[in-house]
């Protein structure tokens, strides 16, 4: 039953957007829109789309670059655009438009390319809509909530001749690429076995009912130290909150199923594992030098020390494995409490070769043991300059990302970006499947040629959305 204050949020919500759902008809049924060529003195007019916490890098980052402008700050939540807008009013003294529905700028025709920093559960879709509508895009990681809804972005993508890249930010970064080139040089040996850790310390959410706080009511749940705004009614009235649930199933507004707290919500996340976890996998499968997807997956673990106490239905502790038609394992962590590091990785990556190992953390910083003793080796500090120059992109490590996604739309050449769709569709798949795994409880056996598993049908329905909710259906793109 929704509350009286939710039903009114809804039906208002939904007639807000009843005019933009004619929108989404068009983007679905239109041929590709023309893209206008981008001279090397060329403005590029972006839009970010969801402008919360990382989407607030993207303004940061984004506004660095030259030739860059900030046109549209896209967002469901009105109450952080005065924010964002005195931010760019200040530092670069212009004023970006504003606008909640994501719809509507994709109808500019200004706009070159858009960001997004939005909910998992809406890359895809977002994704979809900004293609056929011939713009560029930038989409954060995991590109994709689901298997089969990555393949669809990959198709919007090629059918709509558009560059998309997804922010997998150390496909840019020039520590992390000479890492990837000693790997594959063979400097360790044959490199047969790969582990990704993410230890991150995560607290209890909590447990909280359905519908807005009381004025004055204090939410102080924090994430990593920063306090979560009190969602009260006044609050909500701003917040468009039909559009921010989407193709998701209809739900009353609940504060752990919103801003940051619906990534432990297999709804609209996909866990720690499918958070932080995907930059970790995205180098694992790079190091690994696996273009194919592992042939078999098994997951286990639970939401240890919350359980009773938090709405949470993501594991907080989960150890997935994933083996090769070769027989190469990649081994994947996650620890949401407290726990030691592997070597001096908490959160990265570690590579056994049969000649030595290395270790690599988030941040690109890597070192080498070579031998059985594990004397040191070559690390990120011992870079040859000459190496250096041209494993740089523009600029190191996200900025880098983002300089190389513009120069990219400069071009029009998706060859030009360091982490094209394809490339990030097949690194997200790769935790998509463990939890896929982790919720059927067994071992799996996947065909990458189809992208769907051998013979079961249960762990295939979790593969894609059951059923999307209109107008905010992704559509099949196969065809």
């Amino acid at each position: 039953m929704i509350s009286n204050f939710n039903r009114r949020n809804f039906l208002s919500s939904t007639a807000k957007t009843a005019a933009g759902a004619a929108v989404a008809g068009r983007a679905l049924s239109a041929q590709p829109a023309a893209r206008k060529v981008l001279g090397a003195n060329d403005r590029v007019n972006i839009a970010v789309i969801g402008i919360r916490g990382q989407g607030s890098g993207h303004i940061q980052g984004f506004s660095q670059i030259p030739n860059v402008r900030i046109k549209t700050l896209c967002d469901i939540d009105e109450n952080i655009f005065a924010e964002r807008v005195k931010f760019l009013q200040g530092k670069y003294n212009y004023q970006p438009v504003t606008e909640w529905d994501m719809r509507k700028v994709f109808e500019d025709k200004e706009i070159d390319a858009v960001t997004f920093a939005v909910p998992n559960h809406w890359h895809a879709l977002g994704t979809i809509w900004a293609c056929q509508a011939g713009k560029n895009v930038y989409v954060e990681k995991p590109s994709c909530w689901s298997v089969w809804e990555g393949r669809q972005m990959v198709y919007a993508a090629r059918k709509n001749k558009v560059v998309v890249q997804v922010g997998f930010q150390n496909r840019s970064r020039r520590t992390t690429r000479a890492a990837i080139q000693l790997l594959h040089s063979g400097k360790l040996g044959k490199i047969y076995m790969g582990r990704g850790l993410c230890f991150k310390p995560r607290g209890d959410i909590g447990k909280y009912p359905d519908g807005p706080m009381n004025e004055g009511e204090k939410f102080t749940l924090t994430k990593e130290g920063g306090a979560m705004p009190a969602y009260t009614k006044s609050y909500l009235d701003k917040v468009h909150y039909d559009m921010w649930i989407g193709p998701a199933g209809l739900r009353p507004f609940n504060r752990n199923r919103f801003h940051y707290n619906w990534h432990w919500q297999f709804e609209y996340g996909n866990g720690d594992t499918g958070n932080q976890g995907p930059h970790q996998f995205d180098v694992g499968r790079w190091g690994l030098n696996k273009e194919e997807y592992p042939v078999k997956v098994s997951s286990y673990g639970n939401l240890y020390l919350f359980k009773e106490t938090s709405d949470q239905d993501t594991p907080n502790v989960q150890t997935t494995l994933f083996e090769y038609a070769d027989g190469t394992v990649f081994e994947f962590c996650t620890r949401g409490w407290y726990t030691n590091k592997e070597g001096s990785v908490a959160i990265g990556n570690v590579f056994y070769g049969s000649e030595g190992w290395l270790e690599i953390d988030a941040d690109g910083n890597w070192k080498t043991f070579l031998g059985r003793k594990g004397e040191p080796g070559p690390d990120s500090k011992s870079i040859p300059e000459e190496q250096a120059d041209a494993l740089s992109t523009i600029g190191s490590g996200m900025g880098g990302h983002f300089g190389n996604f513009i120069a990219a739309v400069r071009s029009g050449q998706p060859s030009d970006l360091t982490c094209d769709i394809e490339v990030g569709h097949k690194s997200s798949v790769l935790p998509l499947l463990g939890n896929i795994a982790y919720r059927t409880g067994r071992e799996l056996k996947f065909d990458g040629a189809t992208e769907k598993f051998v013979n079961d049908k249960e762990a295939d329905k979790l593969l894609a959305r059951a059923e999307y909710r209109k107008p905010y259906t992704v559509p099949d793109l196969s065809r």
